[in-house]
């Protein structure tokens, strides 16, 4: 407990020297998968925990982010609790979006320390496979914030199909052509501004090798630049081969069936903001009793607030 507060006292310290509550020099931007941030049980699904909230405040207070995307958030009024909860905590994000698709039990949200000032969101989108039509699950948030009165910033969150297999289709294949209605949008910010700063992140499900993933990071002079954040534990090693990724701890999520551990949650960035990143203020979170909070670890990315 009083270590816990004292992590606090240090990470709310921090802050004044690092932008929050100032004109931001820098800026943070995070992802996390709450695992079912539920205050009540439903019929399928189980109510967080008191432990399991204050483990999630806990790790979201060490990132310290300035815009915040979170998953499987249960609705207006989860959202509502997890501002509330960071605010007591000394982490204020008072602007949000709250977004949903076809499925409306889980939702994809984001807290913002900036204002934001256009939303694009979308909800409805669909696709055709195998003669029969399907929605987006959870919906694509897609808005503008004011980092400052000359830095702006386009934020794409989503939360792609679950590797859970279901009746009505494969899995993959839904999770491929959610990804590809996303790189659409991502296409169309290209056409509107090639040197425009965005971040596209959430849980994509998927690894870095798999067709939704290639898909999702396009080719070319449109392709996203993958942050890829690991743990900073002193790993310094270059990769063993040029066209491999050094052996850092990068895995984001366990899956207690088969015991592993996977990277699926991605700060994937344009090259405009690419110019901006700092490779050494991006990483995965690592810290005690992670998985009290969730079956995911929450990233981070930090970025320059100057063109």
């Amino acid at each position: 407990m009083i270590a816990g507060k004292l992590l606090q006292s240090l990470c709310l310290l921090l802050a004044l020297f690092t932008g929050q509550g100032a004109a931001a020099e820098s800026y943070r931007v995070a992802t996390y998968n709450l695992n079912n941030y539920f205050l009540t049980a439903t019929e399928s699904r189980a109510a967080k925990s008191l432990e399991s909230l204050g483990q999630i405040r806990t790790n979201l207070v060490a990132l310290l982010p300035d815009i915040l995307a979170v998953q499987e958030l249960s609705g207006a009024a989860g959202l509502k609790h997890l501002q509330a909860e960071l605010k007591q905590a000394g982490l204020d994000l008072p602007h949000v979006e709250l977004v949903t698709g076809s499925d409306t039990n889980i939702c994809n949200a984001v807290l913002s320390r900036f204002p934001i000032v256009a939303r694009r969101s979308h909800t409805n989108d669909s696709y055709l496979s195998h003669g029969r039509r399907f929605r987006v699950s959870r919906g694509f948030a897609e808005f503008d914030v004011a980092v400052n009165d000359r830095y702006r910033l386009t934020v794409i969150v989503a939360h792609l199909k679950s590797r859970r297999t279901v009746p009505e289709g494969d899995e993959a294949e839904m999770r491929l052509h959610e990804a590809m209605i996303l790189r659409e949008k991502i296409d169309a910010r290209f056409k509107a501004d090639p040197n425009a700063n965005f971040v596209v992140l959430g849980d994509f499900n998927d690894t870095k090798d798999a067709k939704p993933i290639r898909a999702l990071r396009g080719r070319g002079r449109s392709a996203l630049i993958d942050t890829r954040p690991a743990e900073r534990n002193g790993d310094n090693l270059k990769p063993e081969r040029a066209v491999h990724d050094p052996r850092n701890v990068t895995w984001t999520y366990y899956y207690g069936v088969e015991d592993s551990y996977s990277r699926v949650d991605y700060i994937l960035i344009s090259p405009g903001l690419a110019k901006e990143w700092v490779p050494e203020e991006t990483y995965v979170l690592s810290i005690s009793n992670w998985g009290l909070a969730s079956d995911h670890r929450p990233i981070v990315a930090t970025f320059r607030a100057a063109d």
